[in-house]
């Protein structure tokens, strides 16, 4: 595919090549989830999900959150869904940051989303921005333990395993094989990253040293370009392999509860040794309540802890080995 076809084009110079960089998203999340719940007979890798969400949003008001992602539109606000500033926020602190959003950008946003007219669904949005965010925040907190958070600790280790295998090509084979097979409407030439006609005006985008983030995400469908500011260029896709990602997260249901959902997410999460921060940002848990459940773990000898220089790292032992045996996390 021609970099010359229409479409949003990334040029990039070496240095943003070597600026690239990979990030998770919670609010992405969100986003993506909105649209799932709404239509989910267009996304069937997402069915064992839905099935078991949907008892779970009865009774949640999610006007706002809906609002902010609309349905049937080629484009749409990108304020509630912001590119992440780390490489894996936890949903509290981009909460924290959605709700400190400038007001300014808020109107602007929509508005540029609406150049027909803002709807009445979004129009507060506009009249009360402020008022709107922090509405919003709460909503999204609420659709965030009703329908993430009980399957966050697998998103996150599938989503990492991504990154993993996809900075693995970059840094060995160059960026094109960093940006294959994204979607088959994206495309690399060596110097430029098209995304063939989404529904949006033609755009050529210098990145000028800002380097590119690729968010990877589960509920994602297609391409979501970032191209306006204040956001810095960014590109999110959908991960290959979502489909399995459900069936293997809903395979440990017993031993869930024989320690508890918390503590056997902790447990499976140690395929690979990590210390505690590390557990927690994968998670999304307080690093005191990680901390909290290591302790009975390692106390009932499902998990051994050793130094290694200023962290403590934790692995699992045979017998957590074999707790988990035919349930371990194995997204690759």
């Amino acid at each position: 595919m021609s970099s010359e076809r229409p479409g949003i084009r990334f040029r990039f110079d070496r240095d943003d090549l070597l600026r690239t960089r990979f990030a998770i998203s919670p609010l992405i999340e969100l986003a993506g989830a909105s649209y799932v719940v709404r239509r989910p007979g267009d996304f069937p890798e997402h069915r064992r999900w839905v099935a078991a969400v949907t008892p779970r949003l009865e009774g949640l008001d999610l006007g706002l959150v809906f609002a902010a992602a609309p349905l049937g539109r080629r484009s749409w606000p990108n304020f509630n869904a912001p590119p992440p500033v780390s490489p894996h926020p936890w949903i509290e602190d981009e909460l924290t940051r959605l709700a400190a959003t400038d007001p300014g950008v808020v109107r602007a946003d929509v508005r540029r989303a609406y150049p027909e007219g803002v709807p009445p669904s979004a129009e507060v949005f506009v009249g009360d921005p402020s008022g709107a965010l922090a509405a919003l925040v709460g909503q999204l907190r609420a659709f965030w333990s009703a329908a993430i958070e009980p399957w966050w600790p697998s998103m996150s280790a599938f989503l990492e395993s991504e990154i993993a295998a996809r900075a693995r090509r970059l840094v060995a084979v160059g960026g094109q094989a960093a940006f294959t097979e994204l979607a088959r409407n994206v495309s690399w030439d060596g110097e430029t990253l098209t995304i063939a006609p989404v529904g949006t005006a033609p755009r050529d985008v210098d990145l000028d040293g800002r380097g590119m983030l690729l968010i990877p995400s589960v509920f994602a469908f297609g391409v979501w370009p970032r191209i306006d500011a204040p956001w810095d260029p960014a590109v999110t896709y959908q991960a290959p392999g979502v489909g399995d990602l459900w069936s293997q997260a809903g395979s440990g249901n017993a031993l869930d509860e024989l320690i508890g959902r918390r503590r056997a997410a902790i447990l499976r999460s140690l395929d690979v040794p990590a210390s505690t921060l590390a557990i927690s940002r994968s998670t999304g848990w307080s690093p005191g309540g990680v901390n909290t459940h290591l302790g009975v773990l390692r106390a009932t000898g499902l998990v051994a802890r050793r130094r290694d220089g200023r962290q403590v790292i934790y692995s699992r032992t045979s017998t957590g080995d074999s707790l988990c045996g035919g349930q371990e996390r194995t997204e690759r």
